[in-house]
């Protein structure tokens, strides 16, 4: 797959409100509900088509996440939406206590996520999502590449039996894989390499894709892995690849600290220590801005993942 190019651009978010209709179609136990933003979560065609399963329950995210708890236990499944900040940092007591402990089987949705979510600035793009979701027992945590990535994401979860917590985001965003089943916990291979591999998610995949390109014209190989499941981690498909490389790049849309390189870091720590550039927001909240803009700013742009990946090999043995 390494000649992967993009057809279209299109939000991930439209990829959830397509896969969310789908699973309505298919399954009656599925239901909706959303925190005032049915527009931008991209619902309208399931509440229009599906009123009697669909719940708008205003801004109240905290009595959404019990809501949807409670129709946990009586056999539904429940899709929550809004923006990643509301659906995670002002409700994450309740998820801790009514979703994870019990292990209810709830998908949080989670759109607007990181710093493409462009000009609503700091205090709507969060960063630490990830981290809070990754850390609760139980929870599975995914962050899709692209439209149709997010829409099989979408439909995969609704099968799995347990809290999931999916992220995506605004921006229309390059189209470049191709449809088919979504696997949950398995990494997918995008472009082999010899000298080393990034590991992307998210937005952060098309931009090390682009990178890779650029490092080849310099005459390096560069092998792009897509991990899309964040938790659980693919560790057999981490491992393997740098059997090869020897030395690694993560990329994501969120802090340094909390998110995907912090969880291979500690896999490679346990089981083959190995160096690791990340690319993340070191530390820092975001602005106001246009998505790539801030992405550049915040060190999250192509030419930092070309950046890492030199950083990466220089330090092999």
């Amino acid at each position: 797959m390494s000649n992967l190019t993009a057809m279209e651009k299109k939000d991930t978010r439209s990829g959830f409100g397509d896969g969310l209709y789908e699973l309505g179609v298919q399954n009656k136990d599925v239901v909706g509900l959303c925190a005032d933003l049915t527009g931008s979560l991209k619902m309208n065609k399931f509440q229009n088509e599906f009123p009697d399963r669909f719940f708008q329950v205003g801004i109240a995210e905290a009595n959404m996440m019990g809501m949807a708890a409670g129709l946990a236990t009586a056999g539904k499944i429940p899709f929550t939406g809004t923006f990643a900040n509301f659906s995670t940092g002002r409700v994450y007591d309740q998820i801790r206590q009514s979703i994870a402990y019990s292990h209810k089987n709830v998908k949080i949705c989670a759109s607007h996520a990181g710093l493409t979510l462009g000009e609503d600035g700091a205090t709507h793009q969060i960063l630490e999502d990830i981290g809070l979701m990754k850390m609760l027992p139980g929870m599975t945590v995914i962050n899709p590449c692209d439209y149709n990535q997010t829409k099989e994401a979408t439909i995969a979860i609704a099968e799995h039996n347990g809290p999931v917590y999916l992220r995506f985001g605004r921006p229309k965003w390059p189209i470049f894989t191709e449809t088919g089943k979504f696997e949950i916990g398995k990494a997918l291979h995008l472009r082999e390499g010899k000298d080393v591999t990034i590991f992307a998610t998210g937005h952060l995949v098309w931009n090390s894709l682009e990178a890779a390109k650029a490092l080849a014209e310099e005459g390096i190989s560069a092998e792009v892995i897509n991990i899309h499941t964040i938790k659980p981690l693919d560790n057999e498909a981490i491992l393997d690849a740098l059997s090869t490389t020897r030395c690694a790049v993560t990329a994501e849309e969120h802090q340094m600290h909390g998110g995907l390189g912090d969880s291979i870091c500690q896999l490679l720590a346990l089981n083959s220590p190995t160096p690791v550039e990340m690319v993340a927001v070191n530390d820092s909240f975001g602005e106001s801005g246009k998505p790539e803009e801030l992405l550049d700013k915040y060190g999250l742009g192509i030419k930092d993942v070309v950046a890492a990946c030199k950083r990466a090999i220089a330090r092999k043995g």
